[in-house]
C-alpha cells in the first residue's frame, strides 16, 4: 500500500480530497522502530505527528517510584504525537514499539499549514482528542472506584472494542497484551492478572488460546 492510499483511510485525513492528500503525502516520511525501541520520551521536546502505518505501540507514564501505567495501546492508522505540535509543550506521556512499527511522520510547520488550508481536520483532531480524554477519565475513575476484578475485565472490554474481531461465540482479540501490559493497564501485578484471567475462563466469560483471547457472547456463559 502507497503512503497516499494508506493516508487515504486514516479517519483525521479523511476530508482531504485527491490533491490535498498528495500534498500531504509528499511532506511525510517513513521510519521504521524495531520492538522495544523508545519512539516519544515524555517531557522532551517534539515536533513531529506521527501516524501508525505498520505495527503497534503503547503510551505510558512513569510514577516517581517507577511504576509503569500504560493509558493506551494504538495500531494502525492511529495517529500520535499531536499535542506539542499544537501547544508547543514538551511530550506528555512515554511511546514504545511494542512490535516492529512503521510509522509516518509529519513536522510541525508542515501540520499547522495542513489546518490553516484544511479546517476540518482541525475538527476531526479535537473529536480524537476528546475520544482520549474520555478514555482516560474512564480509566481514572475505574482505578479509584473498581475492584481489581472489574478493573481487568473493563480493560479486556476496552480492547475488544477498540481492537477486537466479531467471531461466532463473542468478539476475538487475536494478539492481547501481556500480562504484564495488561497489569499496567489496569492498575494491578501481572500475578493477579492471571489469577483473575483463569477464573474468568472457568466462569465461562472467556476463552483463551495464547495470545489470542475471545470475550464471550452472555448466552454462551456457564449458568
Amino acid at each position: 500500500m502507497t503512503h497516499l492510499d494508506f493516508l487515504r483511510n486514516v479517519s483525521l485525513f479523511e476530508s482531504l480530497n485527491q490533491q490535498e492528500l498528495e500534498a500531504l503525502s509528499d511532506v511525510t516520511f517513513t521510519r521504521t522502530f524495531s520492538k522495544d525501541n523508545v519512539i516519544i520520551l515524555a517531557e522532551e521536546e517534539g515536533d513531529t505527528l506521527f501516524i501508525l502505518k505498520k505495527g503497534q505501540v503503547k503510551v505510558s507514564i512513569v510514577s516517581e517510584e517507577g511504576r509503569e501505567v500504560i493509558l493506551s495501546l494504538l495500531g494502525s492508522g492511529s495517529v500520535f504525537g499531536e499535542l506539542s505540535l499544537l501547544d508547543g509543550k514538551p511530550r506528555s506521556a512515554n511511546v514504545v514499539a511494542i512490535e516492529e512499527t512503521d510509522l509516518l511522520m509529519l513536522r510541525r510547520a508542515d501540520f499547522l499549514q495542513l489546518i490553516y488550508k484544511t479546517p476540518q481536520i482541525a475538527s476531526a483532531l479535537l473529536a480524537e482528542l476528546a475520544t482520549r480524554l474520555r478514555k482516560t477519565d474512564r480509566q481514572i475513575e475505574g482505578l479509584a472506584l473498581l475492584d481489581v476484578t472489574s478493573r481487568i475485565s473493563d480493560t479486556l472490554l476496552q480492547l475488544a472494542t477498540e481492537q477486537g474481531a466479531e467471531a461466532s461465540d463473542g468478539v476475538t482479540i487475536e494478539s492481547r497484551p501481556t500480562h504484564q501490559e495488561l497489569a499496567n493497564m489496569s492498575g494491578t501485578t501481572r500475578e493477579t492478572v492471571s489469577r483473575v484471567l483463569k477464573r474468568l475462563e472457568g466462569q465461562g466469560y472467556i476463552n483463551r488460546n495464547g495470545r489470542k483471547i475471545t470475550i464471550l457472547r452472555e448466552d454462551t456463559w456457564k449458568t
